[in-house]
């Protein structure tokens, strides 16, 4: 009899499926279980690389998405196990996960359905683990923030449960469809999932369904799954928030339909909820909406004033106002949202300044053909260079002093690879040659202390994994990267346990290193470097906005900085680095050089990767300097992504490590 039918729905998450299957057939070896994948319709490959890999699984392709219930649907009625679990393809279980769940099931026979401790990437609890039914009261503490302003109290934080031990086990309303198991003969009694839950619900109302049908839900602390929540979602079109609470509102009608006042007290609160989800959604376009309209409307009044203390103008009929200010702000704030500028988590400064400029074409225009506004045009120059400073100013002090609209792709910082096997060396290898992200790799971490200070094909082990904790404090380690070969799913839950509360990221190695999974992230490692359509350098645009920032930075530091400098150097025995950089400003206003680019060459093979710099990340970034792969690399990195906010990034760290050299 098979113990235990394993169902996964899958969506276009191909290397966290693959990950999950492996640590799925090591925490399984001594049970008899079988296995059931639903592809809904991916385009990544998944199918293909589920046959490839692991051939024993029971693989559904469907042609186009069903939605998570009605997939899972598919494979309950062809399930045979005595339990079953419904598991998301972008979670990882421990070794001993499934059989402490099925332990579990065995000694509470009142249990019908039961979730896990879930983790996020960082080791913290994932609320929706364990929660209450939305009820009136619940739903209120909720969407007026009570549950989060008073985690700990049993009378506002019942949604998440928060005042609950995390590590006690206890019985509760619900929990997460990313990890939930049942007895087979709960679902032969309850049916399968209401599938007009497409996404998001269905787990919540089946958790009800089973609990009216006289069984108990249980959240169970002792076994534990690691969850890289919403993967399938962001590699969608789909509208999540949308999903979520259409979920929400199909709940609540179909469960406290009975009572009109408890239905308008949920509908409601879910209105708001959604509302507030929204904005935290667009706040960065909508805050910079309010911003440009304000900042135009100041920009006119002040053109006005200006204009009227040195002309014999009135200024703007009493008639016009306040219209005269606010309808022009509104106009252009319209241009700025047909430009593109107000986009969900970027600021453009670019783009701002060329929509000022059809706005400002567009309003000229239009005094011609109002004659009375004519006197207007002077107010407009004035208005229009006020709102271009005004306006680029907030962007560029937001990019440059708060990091905030920044392009977030690709990635910096220390790295360590937990192992020592020549698996894990050529993993380190890869890493050092790869061109998708930056990795500076610290380090090998091995499991035994007796490992510490052995030297590995150029990689030295800097500690075990009993002092991994300490290794990753002290040495500033961003991310921590385990090779599954070696590394058992065990030891990688007890590393991430111990260090949940430290600003590091885990990654988990492909069985065949040709990918990593990480908390947002796959990246592979076999990626191709020379897709020249990808790289910002070969742009026109680009080009033409590098050579304008060489030119505009250049021209200032020649006239006023550079004549100092070269006397300086004159008398000075010997030259700073400094001065060597203001000395070879000449060559950058030119268009011999630029500030920033490779070191030694334009070209990597034949391809372009941008003028000779004065800096580059090949100045700023940790790396073995005699490692020539490894600067090329950096090199590639930088012509793929570059931009002003990067060539301003590389250039005040530049000048940071010149004037506050630390060593590295």
């Amino acid at each position: 009899m098979i113990d235990l039918s394993v169902i996964i729905v899958n969506y276009n998450v191909k290397e966290f499926l693959l990950n999950l299957l492996e640590s799925i057939r090591k925490a399984t070896e001594r049970l008899n279980v079988e296995i059931i994948v639903v592809d809904n319709a991916s385009e990544d490959g998944s199918p293909a690389a589920i046959k490839g890999k692991f051939p024993q699984v029971k693989l559904i392709e469907n042609k186009k998405n069903l939605g998570f219930g009605k997939a899972n649907n598919q494979a309950l009625k062809i399930a045979s196990g005595e339990f079953l679990l419904l598991i998301n393809p972008d979670a990882i279980v421990r070794e001993d996960t499934l059989t402490k769940m099925l332990r579990f099931f065995r000694e509470h026979p009142e249990c019908g359905l039961a979730g896990c401790k879930v983790l996020n990437p960082d080791g913290t609890l994932q609320l929706p683990c364990r929660r209450s039914f939305p009820t009136p009261w619940v739903s209120f503490t909720k969407i007026t923030g009570l549950s989060k302003l008073f985690p700990k109290s049993k009378l506002f934080a019942k949604y998440n449960l928060t005042y609950l031990d995390e590590n006690q086990t206890y019985e509760v309303d619900a929990v997460s469809g990313s990890f939930m198991m049942l007895r087979k003969k709960v679902y032969e009694k309850v049916g399968g999932f209401d599938e007009r839950f497409f996404m998001y619900g269905e787990d919540l109302d089946y958790c009800y369904r089973v609990k009216k049908a006289g069984f108990k839900v249980y959240y169970f602390a002792g076994a534990e799954v690691i969850h890289y929540k919403g993967e399938s979602t962001r590699r969608s079109s789909i509208d999540e928030t949308n999903l979520f609470y259409d979920a929400m509102n199909l709940f609540v009608g179909k469960h406290f339909s009975s009572s009109f006042l408890v239905k308008i007290i949920l509908s409601l609160a879910i209105f708001f909820r959604r509302s507030l989800a929204f904005l935290n959604l667009f706040k960065l376009p909508i805050l910079s909406f309010i911003a440009d309209f304000l900042l135009f409307a100041f920009s006119l009044y002040a053109a006005e004033q200006i204009y009227k203390s040195r002309q014999y103008w009135l200024g703007f009929p009493s008639i016009v106002k306040p219209y005269v200010y606010f309808l022009p702000a509104l106009f252009q704030t319209a241009v700025f949202a047909l430009g593109g500028v107000y986009r969900k988590s970027l600021i453009s400064v670019g783009r701002s300044l060329l929509a000022l400029l059809a706005g400002f074409i567009f309003l000229s225009a239009l005094t011609f053909f109002f004659k009375q506004y004519a006197y207007s045009r002077a107010v407009l120059i004035i208005t229009y260079l006020a709102a271009a400073v005004l306006m680029g100013g907030w962007r560029i002090i937001l990019k440059l002093f708060f990091k905030v609209g920044l392009s977030t792709e690709g990635s910096k910082g220390k790295t360590i690879v937990v192992g020592v096997s020549p698996t894990a060396i050529d993993l380190a290898r890869k890493l050092k040659q790869s061109f998708t992200e930056i990795y500076y790799v610290e380090g090998l971490v091995g499991k035994s202390i007796g490992d510490i200070g052995k030297s590995i094909e150029g990689f030295k082990v800097i500690g075990s994994l009993a002092n991994i904790g300490k290794i990753i404090q002290e040495r500033n380690v961003k991310k921590v990267i385990f090779s599954s070969d070696e590394t058992s799913f065990e030891e990688i839950f007890s590393v991430v346990a111990k260090t949940q509360n430290q600003d590091v990221s885990f990654l988990i190695s492909g069985s065949n290193l040709d990918y990593i999974v990480g908390k947002s992230s796959v990246m592979l490692l076999n990626d191709a470097p020379l897709l020249k359509i990808d790289y910002n350098i070969s742009k026109s645009t680009h080009k033409f906005q590098k050579r304008l920032f060489d030119l505009v930075f250049s021209t200032p530091i020649l006239l006023l900085l550079f004549p100092f400098i070269y006397l300086f150097s004159k008398v000075s025995s010997k030259n700073s680095v400094l001065v060597e950089f203001v000395l070879r400003i000449p060559e950058v206003f030119i268009g011999k050089l630029s500030f920033v680019g490779p070191r030694n060459s334009s070209y990597y093979d034949d391809l372009f990767i941008g003028k000779k710099g004065l800096t580059g990340l090949w100045f700023t970034e940790l790396y073995d300097r005699n490692d020539s792969e490894e600067e090329n690399k950096l090199n590639i990195f930088y012509a793929k992504n570059q931009s002003v906010w990067l060539d301003l990034e590389i250039l005040g760290k530049t000048f940071s490590k010149i004037f506050f050299r630390r060593s590295n």
